[in-house]
């Protein structure tokens, strides 16, 4: 789990803003549309990335379409610590 970490969040483009939609989904659950204006990103955008999450076990989602809630996995939860380490690498 730790590689796939650091790859979807520092080997692509995207990485910055997966980092910012993680640490909103740690606070608690939200859907897309939320996610979006919190982060004043667009809604594709933020749909992107919650697909890369999603696909790569980082992220789970409850309820389909427009309404679906996102929230970290449990094996994120497991990796936090990688993540704030992710997080202080990027931010160096």
């Amino acid at each position: 789990m730790e590689g796939i970490l650091w790859y979807v969040l520092t080997g692509t483009r995207g990485g910055a803003n997966r980092i910012r939609i993680l640490r909103e989904l740690s606070d608690r659950p939200r859907n897309a549309n939320r996610l979006a204006e919190e982060l004043r990103l667009d809604y594709k955008t933020v749909r992107h990335h919650l697909d890369v999450l999603v696909q790569n076990g980082m992220v789970e989602h409850s309820g389909t379409g427009y309404g679906s809630v996102y929230l970290p996995s449990g094996q994120t939860r497991q990796h936090w610590d990688t993540i704030e380490q992710i997080i202080a690498h990027v931010n160096e």
